[in-house]
């Protein structure tokens, strides 16, 4: 069975060149041309991704997605921006949006990041399967994640996190001390081969991971910053 991608859009000709080029690479797709439709087929059709244009009728894309988060729906969200702003990226990204891309885009790149989207979705680990979780502990024991459920654990107690967030301190902690570049943590938790470019994706994922799992945000002790060299997981 064939992926499923819902664009949200409201330029006719956006549409017809996504849906042409998504389905040509094998995805069905759905359209919606307006913000309360495309809300309505996010929750109803449940689809494998959404594009999602910022500017649309009746409710525009930030409060599109965050309904959908808000509903609990963990599908990928790419925005589509024709803005330069930083603040809309990073406001959609903290509204839950997986990434962004901004207008005019290579159809290349943007099918790249469906394509890494979809499978980083499709590589999680179900959660609730198998008797015997693999759990590993990390931060002085104060720290147990459980891949056979996908859940990590901060003293004892699972944390509520997103399947980015759960990518990202579990790629962070399978190697203690070592210090990941932003690029690097875009290529192996966002699955984008090779990357260069923007990288606030990485920047905003991380402060509100720490903002669900530090102690103190301010002074984290799990998550931690090497200035000017990316981020490391504390030994």
């Amino acid at each position: 069975m064939g992926k499923t991608v819902l664009i949200v859009e409201d330029e006719q000709n956006i549409v017809d060149i996504l849906s042409f080029n998504l389905s040509r690479e094998g995805y069905d797709t759905l359209e919606a041309y307006d913000g309360p439709t495309g809300l309505q087929l996010a929750l109803e059709q449940n689809p494998d991704l959404i594009l999602l244009d910022l500017m649309l009728p009746g409710m525009n894309g930030f409060d599109v997605c965050a309904k959908i988060r808000q509903s609990g729906n963990a599908i990928p969200i790419i925005m589509l921006t024709a803005r330069e702003e930083e603040e809309d990226k990073v406001l959609g990204l903290e509204l839950g949006a997986d990434d962004y891309i901004t207008k005019p885009f290579s159809m290349r790149e943007l099918l790249a990041r469906v394509k890494a989207n979809i499978r980083r979705v499709g590589m999680a680990p179900p959660a609730g399967t198998g008797t015997s979780p693999a759990a590993v502990q990390s931060g002085g024991g104060r720290v147990t994640i459980d891949e056979e459920r996908a859940t990590v654990y901060k003293d004892g107690s699972p944390m509520d996190l997103t399947q980015r967030e759960y990518d990202l301190i579990r790629y962070l902690a399978a190697q203690p001390g070592k210090v990941f570049s932003r690029e690097a943590l875009m290529e192996h938790v966002w699955n984008y081969e090779g990357y260069v470019g923007d990288v606030r994706a990485v920047d905003v994922a991380v402060r509100r991971l720490r903002e669900k799992f530090e102690d103190d945000p301010a002074n984290p002790q799990f998550i931690k910053t090497k200035r000017g060299m990316g981020y490391y997981f504390g030994e």
